[in-house]
């Protein structure tokens, strides 16, 4: 039992960093968005 709440803490701790992580870096995900459609619509 006090395996799988170690688990959950460390698997929530995880996603928040990520989300975080992801938010800190929209901007840049954008950009790479933009170059890929642009890089895609061009042919």
């Amino acid at each position: 039992m006090e395996f799988q709440f170690t688990f959950k803490i460390i698997i929530i701790i995880g996603v928040l960093v990520a989300v975080y992580a992801t938010l800190r870096n929209l901007d840049v995900i954008k950009i790479i968005l933009i170059y890929l459609k642009d890089l895609l619509l061009r042919k």
